[in-house]
């Protein structure tokens, strides 16, 4: 048995030991063949894994900069610091980081439970679909009112999202990766109906999306500013919530033990499928409250590109931090800080703001690349 066999069965034990409140009958010990200085030495990679990662992913950016003549340093110092410089652009910061921090704290879940939802971002759009029925069918409700009930339909139209995929995983064999691309081309496709349809707006349809809400339904801002409070209070909410369940509940054990070995999970008692289905359900319903606060505090309208590729960035950052939540809040920050920061490039330096993605994809990639060297 190999030393990674070893260490694998080890922790599966330990897990679903700690699943039933046991003690772990099974010593981790290192195989005689194993010297001392190889553990040390991985043990160095693995603590130098992500300081190189980050340092390959910025010389590798900076490649790709001076392909084009631009001026490196003045391109970081600007996605690094721009975000900051205006209140504006810090409530801009804030809320983009929203909508990405319901995404990546629902992706840990699914991520922990082995399942790889590239399906998040339909449910995203689902949300914000089902979030615009009770804002336009009852108008007339108290804005408080009808803000909780946008926000229960939303959570309930990713949360349906999700489970199609989980169903068709679990009884019909399709992978879930196939599944929710899928189900995002058809999420996208009943969006795009909508919009050019029956909600389009009055006498012509427009991609700017469906007819704006009313003002007294937007959600409230800071004065001067986008910012609406509102909306980071229940990301963060959404997160220290997933954080608790995964780390010191006894589902979070049972959904991390599934994510390990599903099959031994069964033969002990743990009701695999339930969980899996679970994981797909809970990331699916905050996905759909991202999208319901895209409509309500962001762009007051369901417009075709509801989700703006925000949850395919939420996993690359659930990747980066290894599906652990306590990294999230900010991993998520400084994603939204090159994203809002490298608007001002064209600008500045006459460099297309995609850069600020040269980056985010060059830090996952190098990161999983050093992790992996470090294993081996």
């Amino acid at each position: 048995m190999t030393n990674k066999q070893q260490t694998t069965n080890n922790e599966q034990r330990a897990l679903i030991a700690r699943w039933f409140g046991g003690t772990m009958p099974w010593r981790q010990s290192r195989p005689p063949s194993t010297p001392m200085r190889a553990d040390g030495l991985a043990e160095v990679l693995r603590r130098l894994a992500l300081p190189l990662a980050v340092l390959s992913a910025f010389l590798f950016t900076m490649l790709v900069l001076l392909t084009t003549d631009a001026p490196p340093l003045e391109a970081f110092r600007i996605m690094l610091f721009d975000a900051f410089s205006t209140p504006i652009k810090r409530a801009d910061t804030i809320m983009l980081a929203v909508p990405l921090l319901l995404c990546a704290a629902g992706l840990t879940l699914t991520f922990g439970v082995g399942l790889y939802n590239l399906g998040i971002e339909g449910q995203m759009a689902l949300g914000a679909v089902f979030a615009m029925l009770p804002l336009r069918l009852l108008p007339g409700l108290p804005p408080p009112l009808l803000w909780g009930i946008a926000l229960v339909c939303g959570a309930l139209g990713g949360m349906l999202w999700a489970l199609v995929a989980a169903l068709l995983k679990r009884y019909a064999h399709v992978s879930e990766i196939f599944a929710g691309l899928g189900l995002n081309f058809l999420a996208t496709g009943i969006t795009l109906y909508l919009v050019f349809g029956p909600w389009k707006r009055p006498g012509v349809a427009s991609m700017s999306g469906t007819e704006p809400l009313p003002r007294e339904l937007w959600l409230p801002t800071l004065e001067g500013l986008r910012l609406a409070p509102i909306a980071p209070v229940i990301a963060l909410v959404a997160l220290a919530l997933v954080w608790f369940g995964m780390e010191r509940t006894r589902w979070g054990l049972a959904v991390r033990a599934v994510g390990l070995n599903a099959a031994a999970a069964r033969r002990l008692g743990v009701p695999a499928d339930r969980r899996l289905i679970e994981a797909m359900g809970a990331c699916g319903a905050l996905a759909g409250i991202a999208g319901t606060l895209q409509v309500l505090a962001v762009f007051h309208a369901l417009i075709p590109n509801i989700s703006s590729g925000i949850g395919l960035l939420a996993l690359l950052i659930v990747l980066l931090v290894q599906s652990r939540p306590a990294w999230l809040l900010p991993v998520v920050l400084l994603f939204a800080v090159f994203m809002v920061g490298s608007i001002r490039l064209p600008l500045a330096l006459n460099i297309d703001s995609s850069i600020s993605g040269v980056l985010q994809g060059a830090l996952v990639l190098f990161a999983l690349a050093a992790r992996g060297l470090a294993h081996r």
